[in-house]
């Protein structure tokens, strides 16, 4: 495994460079090899305990992307332009609880734990569900779950700038009517899966009317 070189100039020019698309170049188009990258980038993200509980769906079909714009206000305008749309689910309860017969498949069958790591594991996660964080209600989990997916988000939109691809992250849509149509016409198990984001990737009809504002460095850090 070799140690990274990208120089540090070139990572801050990304995020100078990186800004929310609203519209896209719907002529131009990512390549698989691109698209393929982004997403072994959400696949190497880290999570809290490496349970991964993601999944994503790229939306390509121009008729489901149709179905989604009356669910989704923030997207219309990407879901005709972007080169490529992807929805990212993040696992409910049945699938995060300590005692999830996925969580247990990770520990055994992914991580290739054995047993008594399963059992130290299994204290430790149950722990700091029910102690720690105090995960009680499935929708605690959910919101959770979901802030180990926004580390892919993160990770793939970061990527894509670093590669001179375009992103748009997408939070303007009716969570309840987009989990409904996901299970009628994507085929997604709703007792399992929520939608915590949606996000296009491509590349911009024009660069930004503005230049990027923050707020200075100090205003943010305090050291101690």
């Amino acid at each position: 495994m070799k140690t990274p070189n990208i120089s540090k100039e070139d990572i801050i020019d990304a995020f100078y460079y990186r800004h929310a698309t609203k519209e896209f170049n719907a002529e131009k188009k990512l390549t698989d090899e691109d698209i393929n990258f982004i997403l072994q980038i959400a696949n190497l993200s880290p999570s809290s305990f490496g349970f991964e509980p993601w999944h994503f769906i790229v939306v390509q079909d121009k008729e489901l992307r149709e179905l989604l714009k009356p669910v989704a206000w923030g997207a219309p305008v990407k879901l005709d332009t972007a080169s490529h749309f992807i929805l990212g689910l993040t696992m409910k309860a049945p699938m995060t609880k300590w005692n999830a017969e996925y969580i247990m498949h990770m520990m055994k069958e992914v991580k290739q734990f054995p047993k008594d790591v399963v059992e130290m594991y299994t204290k430790f996660y149950r722990e700091f569900q029910e102690r720690d964080f105090d995960l009680d209600t499935d929708k605690k989990l959910f919101d959770w779950a979901s802030k180990q997916c926004y580390i892919a988000l993160g990770n793939m939109m970061t990527a894509a700038a670093l590669n001179g691809i375009d992103s748009c992250p997408i939070e303007g849509f009716h969570q309840e009517k987009a989990e409904a149509l996901l299970q009628e016409k994507f085929g997604v198990d709703t007792e399992k899966y929520g939608l915590s984001f949606m996000v296009a990737f491509g590349y911009r009809k024009e660069d930004p009317a503005h230049p990027k504002t923050r707020r200075p460095l100090e205003d943010i850090i305090t050291l101690k």
